[in-house]
């Protein structure tokens, strides 16, 4: 009893150890900790088949099987199981929404399907993404590394349309993936060759659309779900795209060929949440960013 308990107290500091030492994780965790704990679904039994999803999700992932078998010998599979059954509880007693039910309680008894089934243990095929243009080579390389979470991260946006507060939440979580779209540098030979073909408003362009496109279900969504509630929509285009046009036009002010990427953290990311929250900063920041990334542009390729 002694070592479980000492295990419990092990994982529960590993997870703010974590999240103190990865801010580029620990501000979207908190954001969905807090959509889990406040969010009201429309069904009281939609609460339960999204948490077990969650923890079959933990499951899957984890890689700490090895050591459990170490630590705890032939009792690590109720282990697996203790553990999965003390998450799904806290986020069930966690939300402040949800009542138990026969659903959310029968769930339990499928825990112990985790003592017998194994996460994975080989990597995830990857798809290569090649209907995506050439010109767009910084979704195509940061997909091909990211395809699963990529279209995890587009169905949950595309899930959040059916009410205004979830849209917004799984904005300002995606806004951060985002950001990591244009934070490497390619390098010189490459910005020579890309911006001698094209002008930096032709860039931005063909990225917007792009960006747009695949935002497109879910505004179409929001509209068909929540017919009296457009400002919403309006307000999330131009939230949106602001953002994603100072990530852009950052990349290319800031941009040096000696550094592998653009420095992007938790301040830039904070930084241009504000001032597109209030539009008009967000303006006035992007045509100082545009002046300034067409300068060092022509630092690289000349006039």
């Amino acid at each position: 009893m002694e070592k479980l308990i000492n295990h419990f107290q092990f994982r529960f500091r590993q997870c703010f150890r974590l999240l103190n030492l990865n801010p580029r994780r620990s501000v979207p965790v908190l954001i969905v900790l807090g959509a889990l704990i406040a969010v009201k679904l429309p069904e009281n039994y939609y609460y339960p088949g999204m948490f077990f999803g969650l923890i079959i999700l933990f499951h899957y992932e984890r890689k700490d099987i090895p050591f459990l078998k170490k630590v705890f010998g032939q009792s690590w599979r109720w282990v697996v199981v203790l553990e999965a059954t003390m998450i799904y509880s806290a986020l069930l007693l966690g939300n402040i929404n949800y009542t138990i039910e026969k659903i959310g309680l029968g769930l339990y008894a499928l825990m112990v399907l985790f003592a017998f089934i194994s996460p994975r243990t080989q990597p995830r095929a990857t798809l290569q993404w090649n209907f995506i243009p050439d010109d767009l080579f910084e979704w195509k390389g940061f997909l091909r590394k990211n395809s699963w979470m990529g279209i995890i991260g587009f169905v949950i946006v595309l899930l959040s349309s059916y009410h205004p507060a979830t849209l917004i939440l799984a904005g300002v979580f995606v806004l951060d993936y985002i950001s990591h779209i244009y934070e490497p540098h390619e390098n010189k030979e490459m910005l020579e060759m890309y911006f001698k073909k094209y002008t930096l408003k032709e860039k931005i362009r063909k990225n917007s659309l792009f960006f747009n496109i695949l935002l497109l279900p879910v505004y179409c969504s929001f509209l068909i779900l929540n017919p009296y509630e457009s400002f919403y929509i309006l307000y999330y285009f131009a939230f949106m795209n602001l953002y994603f046009l100072l990530i852009l036009t950052r990349k290319y002010k800031n941009y040096n060929h000696k550094n592998k990427n653009g420095d992007y953290g938790i301040g830039v990311y904070l930084e241009y949440f504000v001032c597109c929250m209030t539009i008009i900063p967000a303006v006035l920041i992007l045509r100082s960013s545009m002046k300034a990334a067409n300068h060092n542009i022509r630092t690289y390729v000349g006039d």
